[in-house]
């Protein structure tokens, strides 16, 4: 059975559309973004799999991963609401989850995208909320299914890959405290 994106793209929407335009220059637990940036970066990666999904190819060619606020459309906090359903009705279809498709200029199995692309709207729905200080919870069947993607996957033991190295987080912590010590980020990270 394939995840739902559906609960985890709405729970970040609803994070998203909470943050102000003073927030965008704060710190996140991405060392290398801003909020600004890291909202940027969902909005490329809610495009690129979403036309991953569909196994197309992005206007343009493929793009590595995004992360610059000054392009940030004006309208993100209507628009990647938006984008983020289309991402989560995109993978609902069934034949998403099948064959081979591309990611940032990647080529992988579309189970696998779906996968990736889970991890990155619940992970980064955690950064959101830690930079802004607003409470975060996602289902356990998306942490659960992140979890074991990860845990069987390259991308989630080394520094060479999209993460930073694991962060060791007791294996008695709760799932969500597991997931983001697996993706590099301290479970107890607040912005300061």
């Amino acid at each position: 059975m394939t995840p739902d994106l559906g609960p985890a793209t709405e729970r970040l929407a609803e994070l998203l559309v909470n943050v102000t335009d003073d927030q965008l220059t704060l710190p996140t637990p991405c060392p290398a973004y801003t909020l600004g940036d890291l909202v940027d970066h969902i909005n490329g990666l809610s495009l690129a799999f979403t036309v991953a999904a569909a196994k197309d190819t992005l206007p343009g060619g493929p793009q590595g991963p995004s992360g610059d606020a000054s392009r940030l459309p004006g309208d993100w906090r209507e628009s990647l609401p938006q984008r983020l359903a289309g991402l989560a009705g995109a993978w609902r279809k069934p034949d998403a989850w099948e064959g081979m498709t591309q990611a940032g200029g990647i080529d992988l199995p579309g189970q696998v995208a779906g996968l990736v692309a889970l991890n990155e709207v619940v992970v980064h729905g955690w950064d959101v909320a830690q930079a802004t200080g607003q409470p975060y919870e996602s289902a356990p069947e998306a942490i659960e299914a992140c979890l074991a993607f990860l845990s069987q996957s390259p991308l989630g033991d080394s520094s060479d890959g999209p993460f930073g190295p694991p962060v060791d987080v007791p294996a008695d912590a709760p799932a969500l405290d597991r997931l983001v010590g697996l993706t590099g980020r301290d479970p107890a990270w607040h912005a300061s």
